[in-house]
């Protein structure tokens, strides 16, 4: 005899309960894989040509230009070197100002055993050279402006980083206690000396250094050329560049250079991904012509499936 209890903990006797709802199985016959495949291939082949192209077409010294530095041989995506900071100091934690995380090690105090702020690798390997271009009109240097406002992220300058609050109206007193990071010649409070709005984690070259490269060969972006007599871009004509040398890359092999260009509806100039989808799109379809020869030599009938 059934217990009433065991009656009542049944489910209902309903299709879906029961798990009789109709369901639907593809089949993935090779008249629908190889035909994919190949559509799938010739699409990526297509998109990539036009990607390639277009980055073909992006011209130097047009306007806007857009400056960048440019380094080579530096694995900024090696896992060690990107765990290496502390995310709650960069939101403006001064709980963590006093103990970094252990991550920023060996990078986390000096030798006079003072927290430093920002700790880590990727903070104290910050780019630290700084350029001047100037135009040369009959002889005389004439300084082209350049402008490092909103060359950032907007999500890193607005979400991603804060600053500490201020203490007695002073960001430089919100760091005390603390140490620079090595590598640095001036605290974070003083990164920039004649904009005191571009201190601290909210940095515009510190915020774009912070974004990791994930290739060994990358670019970043310095400043934009947008103003004055050079808002429609560099005229034709001779320049000087003035390199104030900071930061050393022969201990690892490396190299530096820079880099004037405009930018297109891709954004600048960037084979990677007209490349990537031109492989992907031809591994495609070198598949779907594999797959056709070998359902040509091995047909089967449809009862052998």
């Amino acid at each position: 005899m059934k217990n009433e209890g065991e009656s009542s903990e049944r489910p209902d006797n309903t299709a879906f309960t029961q798990q009789r709802l109709p369901a639907w199985q593809p089949i993935l016959s090779a008249g629908i894989v190889i035909p994919g495949f190949l559509i799938i291939g010739l699409a990526f082949i297509g998109i990539g040509i036009g990607l390639f192209l277009t980055s073909q077409t992006i011209q130097v010294l047009e306007g806007p230009v857009f400056f960048y530095y440019g380094l080579s041989n530096y694995y900024q995506n090696f896992r060690k070197y990107g765990v290496s900071t502390d995310y709650y100091q960069l939101s403006g934690d001064t709980q963590y100002f006093k103990s970094p995380q252990d991550s920023c090690s060996p990078y986390s105090y000096d030798s006079q055993n003072k927290p430093i702020v920002p700790c880590g690798a990727i903070a104290n390997s910050f780019f630290n050279d700084t350029f001047e271009l100037y135009q040369i009109i009959n002889g005389t240097k004439k300084l082209v402006p350049l402008d490092g406002k909103g060359i950032a992220w907007w999500t890193d300058y607005n979400i991603k980083y804060r600053n500490p609050t201020l203490v007695n109206g002073s960001l430089a007193n919100a760091f005390d206690g603390t140490s620079k990071p090595l590598n640095w010649p001036r605290p974070a409070y003083e990164l920039d000396l004649t904009d005191q709005n571009n201190n601290g984690f909210l940095n515009q070259d510190f915020l774009v250094w912070m974004r990791r490269a994930a290739l060994p060969q990358f670019r970043k972006l310095y400043r934009r050329i947008t103003e004055g007599d050079y808002a429609a871009g560099l005229p034709a004509g001779n320049y000087s560049l003035t390199v104030h040398y900071n930061y050393q890359v022969l201990n690892f092999d490396g190299q530096k250079k820079i880099i004037f260009s405009n930018v297109s509806w891709m954004g600048g100039k960037n084979d990677f991904l007209g490349i990537a989808y031109l492989v992907v799109g031809s591994l495609c379809v070198v598949m779907s012509v594999v797959m056709l020869i070998v359902y040509a030599k091995f047909k089967f009938s449809e009862d052998d499936v």
